[in-house]
């Protein structure tokens, strides 16, 4: 009786896994889009029966992982290269889709960067400044790209201390670690960014190359109907609005 118990269990939870595994989304997704995100997903749930897993990290380490196999099923990158480069491996069902343009905002919690804008990076007060990796992070590229443009890069590269990644950046400036720090605009107009105190100023998009933003299928989740249903939400009107909210334009 207890081994005829266990096989009507297990066969069960084979069912119930199979059901669940094709209603399941696994998302690798910038941490920039933490909040915005998780925003689109919870309106998304209300008419879709989908559970969604979120992986955020840089651009460059998550796409890292999918082309070494990683089992994401869409990929939002805060760039238009990678997904890019996951094409030219033939990685991805269809076309990149660029679902928005980042921006990049210098902020500060102890100093007030609205005032004297990027030039307070030379202030004597300001010990470390905070930045995504370049390496692997497109934010931390467009940051290097306007301390360039400024010609403040030089000045500055001692002060330089680095984040995994957007939001770890944005958890140097917030926490006191760095003084000052150049994060993303959809973080700093975050509910836990706006309540922390502090302020921003908006880099303008003439010191770097445009942070277009595209997402893209993995090629083994074509045929997923929830993965295409939330690639078609993404397009919509109210995926437009959240991401308007956190500061990302229509392309």
């Amino acid at each position: 009786m207890g081994l005829r118990r266990s096989i009507m269990l297990l066969c069960l939870f084979l069912l119930s896994h199979t059901g669940n595994s094709q209603k399941r989304i696994l998302i690798a997704a910038a941490s920039d889009l933490k909040f915005a995100m998780d925003s689109i997903i919870t309106v998304f749930k209300k008419n879709h029966n989908a559970v969604v897993d979120v992986t955020y990290g840089s651009s460059g380490k998550l796409f890292q992982q999918i082309s070494n196999g990683a089992p994401f099923q869409i990929f939002f990158s805060a760039d238009t290269e990678y997904p890019e480069q996951l094409q030219k491996k033939g990685l991805i069902a269809g076309e990149p889709y660029t679902y928005g343009i980042g921006r990049i905002v210098l902020w500060s919690k102890r100093l007030d960067p609205r005032k004297q804008g990027m030039v307070l990076l030379t202030h004597a007060s300001v010990k470390k400044i905070a930045i995504a990796n370049p390496v692997h992070a497109p934010y931390g590229k467009r940051a290097e790209e306007a301390l360039r443009h400024y010609n403040l890069l030089k000045d500055t590269k001692s002060k330089l201390v680095y984040g995994e990644n957007i939001s770890q950046t944005a958890q140097f400036v917030t926490s006191g670690a760095a003084d000052i720090g150049i994060i993303a605009l959809s973080l700093a107009m975050s509910p836990n960014m706006m309540k922390s105190g502090g302020s921003y100023f908006l880099i303008p998009e003439s010191s770097h190359r445009p942070l277009e933003q595209s997402v893209v299928v993995i090629r083994h989740a074509a045929k997923n109907p929830v993965v295409m249903s939330f690639m078609e939400f993404i397009r919509t009107e109210t995926s437009v609005k959240i991401l308007a909210y956190f500061g990302f334009s229509k392309p």
